[in-house]
């Protein structure tokens, strides 16, 4: 088995959902920049933009909560994200 093989074998997988839509994630940790990645392609962007992400079937003490832009949260499977954009204007 290749170097390659091997690492892909142990590399975790997750399936999260985001907005309805079931995500595989490969990091313990999601940031919000990386949810709001998952959710919109591309992240609208501008001024006037504001993101709301919530989450809930997190881990342990903290099951759900509010995601703040440079915060980030440990992944579970089936987790499940919510991203609203709005456009303040």
């Amino acid at each position: 088995m290749t170097a390659d093989a091997v690492a892909e074998k142990d590399t975790k997988h997750y399936e999260v959902v985001v907005n309805g839509r079931t995500k595989t994630v490969t990091t313990d940790e999601l940031t919000f920049d990386e949810v709001m990645g998952l959710a919109y392609d591309p992240v609208p962007s501008g001024p006037n933009w504001v993101f709301t992400v919530t989450y809930r079937r997190g881990h342990g003490n903290k099951p759900e909560g509010t995601l703040a832009p440079g915060e980030s949260v440990k992944v579970k499977k089936g987790m499940i994200f919510n991203v609203t954009a709005t456009d303040k204007s």
